[in-house]
């Protein structure tokens, strides 16, 4: 039997779905509220927006509770995100916004001061625990808020709490405010010092030759920081798709179908009180609502979220293989008492890497999830009710898998040698693409075919490709090669001299993020 119900966990299995199923007694150490510690000091609605969002104590215990359902809470939690994601936090966000309509009436002169007063009072008080207490009654969970937030003002003030208002004028603008919150103040960073990581790491290798690897096989020399810095170009793109989708998020307050219904029996220009009103959280109005805002935006940040993931899962899939027995040029670093396997004392694992693209495997179909979404019948039905819970989970995992791949590739154990080792493996049969090449450009008409049957017999004869082509008696092909300068014999007869730009590269893309994320 579970004696709690800890309100600050992200996964809702726990939180809405056990309430319903049992009857729980919380612990007040556990949902006691922030916003309700800083109750004395709230004066006027800014105040209350500044409390509820810059960085404080956090919610979520440090202690792991391992009464709850999910991995999430006590395997993957982020502890900076709680303030944001977690169940406490989206009632604190609800709350805001209630908080905000009620200063937007005092503003034109429908609610006194005073009155105002008690609501923001009251809205800084409010807890989960005391709106999913309320919410057993209701069986509806902003009616439930909005109770709460009653319970707590004079018979003067009641009126003016939720006026006007639909559950989804609330929700959606309360879901916006705090994911951009989230992402702006937690994820975004985070992202940017993985991507600083990988900077310094691609520049670290820049000069380390590598064989590249195309279909599985060897294919023509590179150097680890040229692999490295691929991604750091994708995560730098993905870090600004991001923050744009987030930027992008939109409110509302529009009323039960969008036309603003209620809003006009009272305003002449319903427009305007909604802008007001979502300025004060620091949201923009959608041009044109139903019940529920647009779903484009939001389809468009979860799509964001999970092409960012897949950078890592591809990141994790990459360096999981360079860590292959046969490969063994990469390692994750082990701390001394890790243990690799159960019953194998040897095994050193790549987990790390093996655990982001596990997480990636089962969130990334979310984008699937968030798409299916996007089809509400009409002016809005139910079927995203639950669902859309489930982001701040995927929130949580990703800015995890984030975190910890940056502590993975800080410490990432680089064996130069053994790159140069599997590099040789090949160093014969490099020389095929830069001779086809000159052969090429100096006007052999089939330099390829000539080239191809040459590997051939190099691998018929265990001959080196390259001590056939020394002892070519062919006059014709002889011709073709004594144009060759000595800079491009030298690139084509030393396969170590064969990578193209690839360090200039690594500075040249190094040197582009940096600049960027100067100015994030």
């Amino acid at each position: 039997m579970i004696k709690s119900f800890p309100y600050p966990r992200i996964q809702p299995h726990y939180y809405f779905f056990l309430r319903f199923m049992t009857k729980t007694q919380s612990s007040d150490a556990k949902v006691e509220s922030v916003a309700k510690q800083q109750k004395d000091n709230i004066l006027n609605i800014t105040v209350f927006l500044v409390l509820v969002t810059v960085p404080r104590k956090r919610a979520m215990k440090e202690k792991v509770e391992f009464s709850a359902f999910s991995p999430t809470d006590y395997r993957y939690a982020v502890t900076a995100l709680s303030e944001f994601l977690s169940e406490e936090a989206f009632v604190q966000h609800k709350a805001k916004v209630e908080a905000a309509i009620a200063r937007g009436f005092a503003d034109k002169g429908l609610l006194s001061n005073d009155l105002c007063d008690e609501i923001l009072e009251a809205a800084s008080q409010v807890n989960a625990e005391a709106v999913y207490d309320e919410e057993q009654r209701t069986k509806h969970d902003i009616r439930a808020l909005v109770n709460v937030i009653k319970s707590k003002v004079s018979e003067d003030a009641k009126p003016f709490v939720h006026l006007c208002a639909t559950s989804y004028d609330v929700v959606d603008t309360a879901n916006a405010l705090r994911y951009k919150d989230a992402v702006n103040k937690v994820i975004i960073p985070d992202m940017i010092a993985l991507e600083r990581t990988w900077i310094d790491l691609a520049r670290r290798e820049k000069e380390t030759l590598q064989i590249g690897r195309t279909h599985g096989q060897h294919a023509e020399p590179i150097t680890f920081g040229f692999a490295v810095a691929q991604y750091v170009n994708r995560w730098g793109s993905q870090i600004l798709k991001l923050r744009d989708a987030s930027d992008n998020f939109r409110g509302q307050f529009s009323g039960a179908v969008g036309a603003y219904n209620a809003t006009a029996l009272v305003f002449d220009d319903p427009e305007e009180f909604e802008r007001e009103v979502l300025a004060m959280l620091g949201l923009q109005p959608a041009a044109i609502s139903t019940q529920i805002v647009p779903p484009e935006p939001m389809s468009d940040f979860i799509h964001s979220v999970i092409c960012s993931f897949s950078v890592l899962a591809n990141f994790c899939d990459d360096m999981r293989h360079l860590q292959r027995t046969e490969i063994s040029e990469v390692m994750e670093r082990v701390t001394e008492g890790q243990v690799g396997s159960s019953t194998m004392p040897h095994k050193r694992n790549p987990i790390g890497f093996e655990g982001v693209k596990s997480l990636w495997k089962k969130f990334m179909p979310q984008v699937v999830t968030m798409h299916l979404d996007q089809v509400s019948e009409h002016q809005r039905d139910l079927t995203n009710s639950a669902s859309q819970r489930y982001i701040s989970e995927l929130l949580v995992v990703f800015d995890y898998c984030v975190t910890r791949l940056k502590r993975i590739s800080e410490r990432l154990v680089v064996d130069r040698a053994k790159m140069r080792a599997n590099f040789a493996i090949s160093e014969d049969n490099i020389i095929a693409e830069p001779l086809y090449i000159l052969l090429s450009y100096y006007g052999h008409p089939d330099a390829h075919e000539y080239v191809r049957k040459k590997t051939l017999q190099a691998y018929n004869e265990q001959k080196s490709l390259k001590e056939l082509i020394e002892a070519e008696d062919d006059e014709e092909v002889l011709s073709y090669m004594k144009r060759f300068t000595q800079e491009q014999k030298a690139k084509a007869f030393d396969a170590e001299k064969y990578i193209g730009i690839a360090a200039a590269k690594v500075d040249k893309v190094a040197d582009y993020w940096e600049r960027v994320l100067t100015d994030l």
